[in-house]
């Protein structure tokens, strides 16, 4: 595979004047791009064999991570240590806390963002702090001594305790006991993706919390813990499924044709019915907002996206790149640079769909419809954000923050957010960001790959410096102006 080489940064980065003495820093990362996308396909290709191996210590109550166990997008290694401690960590949080630490339904992303730094190669004591930090919020896996197990094997007790979070720990017990009798890949084929009206109101929950469990469920897959996997499920049965109906009515309304997602925000952003649907005091911009006055403008656009046969792998990449391409173009100059913290989302699940799409349990149908939801879910939380302008020169002609050797590619980068103290959510947006550019290689061609080439280090840059900018961390339903107030404008900046 011919890969194009990068041009010098001192072509890419936007000059300061003549005296401007630019770091002849080339824009390549710390590893062959070539060699990198062979090893990200040969991990997938033994994936079988290796989960076989990793089951037989990991289980569906006990972590196990391996040296070698660090996830589809490898960076850096692993030693027995840090997997012993991420291990013991993870198991920790697996015993003692809560999926949701307040009454509000705010998540618990200890694992996430623990899996994420190992996957990346961040050393023990990042992860122990990390997890320090994060943990010390969290609520007790069980919220009352006083109430008396349920038993969720008995379907009335399962069906009548959905979408009731004080029962996540009875959930999760339930599923710990199919995944350990059944196997994990057999539990999601039959309660996930079997295609009835039970799996499919699961897999709707999986959509849920914008995109929560579906997001624990990929972390679960892709670095083999059976554990994980229960705490997603458990996570989807104590979420709602109001979002189900939508995905179920657009998919009952599919119109098969070439549409790409960049064309349907572009028409969607086009209807002021739509695009204004959402109002800022909306208490969920989704339900509230686009469902409850665009329904059927929304399905009409959602429904025009589809996986047809044979298009698993491209339209696999237009998800991921278009999910980067409306999170990070969405700005508001001359205001700082923010990401929404609803777009977000989008993109920190998308790196998943790796995963899923080659997991041998499922059918091409089943792996198509599952990202069909996905790019559906994602058309929807646009609009929600009132479907703001998506400029894609914020991107190309964005001037890093940091300019000295190191600093502004990936392996600088991945180091600045391993020490930003957060939830996770920083980290994880960087790595898949990274993903993204490995994934969408042989697409730059295509029109729907709005990001390509230097923009992916662009976009990483603009992850890290906005996080570590002055403000809240996350803008919060950009296309509104309420969301921009209280950041403040953007130094002015000398253009070549």
């Amino acid at each position: 595979m011919f890969v194009r080489p990068r041009p010098p940064f001192s072509q890419i980065i936007q000059g300061r004047g003549k005296s401007q003495v630019f770091v002849n820093l080339l824009f390549k990362p710390p590893f062959d791009r070539r060699l990198f996308a062979l090893k990200l396909h040969t991990v997938v290709r033994f994936q079988s064999t290796h989960t076989k191996h990793l089951l037989n210590m990991a289980t569906s109550k006990t972590i196990h991570l391996t040296p070698d166990d660090t996830g589809v997008f490898k960076f850096g290694s692993q030693d027995s240590e840090t997997a012993k401690k991420t291990s013991e960590l993870l198991q920790e949080n697996h015993d003692k806390h809560h999926i949701f630490f307040n009454n509000t339904g705010f998540h618990n992303h200890i694992a996430h963002h623990l899996l994420t730094l190992y996957g990346l190669g961040a050393p023990a004591s990042v992860i122990e702090r990390q997890y320090k930090l994060n943990a010390s919020y969290q609520r007790p896996v069980v919220l009352s001594t006083n109430q008396a197990p349920v038993d969720m094997s008995i379907p009335d007790n399962f069906h009548n305790h959905l979408g009731k979070q004080k029962y996540y720990h009875d959930f999760l017990v339930f599923w710990q006991r199919e995944i350990e009798t059944k196997g994990w890949k057999d539990v999601l084929k039959e309660r996930v993706f079997a295609g009835d009206a039970k799996a499919d109101d699961m897999l709707g929950r999986m959509f849920a919390g914008f995109l929560h469990p579906l997001i624990h469920l990929g972390f679960g897959i892709e670095f083999n813990q059976p554990a994980i996997i229960a705490e997603a499920l458990a996570q989807a049965s104590v979420h709602d499924q109001w979002i189900t109906q939508y995905l179920l009515d657009v998919e009952k309304n599919a119109q098969p044709g070439n549409k790409t997602i960049p064309q349907l925000l572009d028409e969607i952003r086009g209807d002021k019915k739509l695009s204004t649907a959402a109002e800022w005091d909306d208490g969920n911009k989704i339900r509230d907002g686009i469902l409850a006055r665009a329904r059927g403008e929304m399905i009409n656009y959602a429904s025009q996206w589809t996986v047809g046969k044979g298009e698993l792998e491209a339209k696999t990449a237009q998800m991921i790149n278009s999910a980067i391409y409306f999170t990070a173009a969405a700005q508001r100059p001359p205001k700082q640079v923010k990401f929404d913290f609803y777009f977000m989302h989008c993109v920190n699940s998308s790196i998943f769909f790796t995963s899923f799409k080659n997991q041998d349990f499922l059918s091409e149908a089943q792996k198509g419809r599952l990202l069909e939801w996905k790019g559906r879910l994602d058309l929807i939380m646009y609009a929600s954000r009132r479907s703001p302008e998506l400029l894609l020169e914020e991107i190309s002609g964005y001037v890093p923050k940091l300019l000295e050797a190191g600093d502004a590619e990936w392996r600088g980068l991945f180091q600045r957010l391993f020490e930003f103290e957060d939830d996770g959510h920083a980290v994880k947006l960087g790595r898949a960001v990274a993903h993204a550019e490995v994934v969408s290689q042989g697409y730059e061609d295509q029109d729907w790959a709005k990001i390509k080439g230097f923009m992916w280090l662009k976009v990483g840059n603009m992850v890290a410096d906005s996080v570590e900018d002055t403000g809240d961390t996350w803008a919060r339903s950009v296309g509104f102006d309420e969301a921009w107030k209280d950041y403040v404008d953007r130094p002015r900046q000398v253009h070549l």
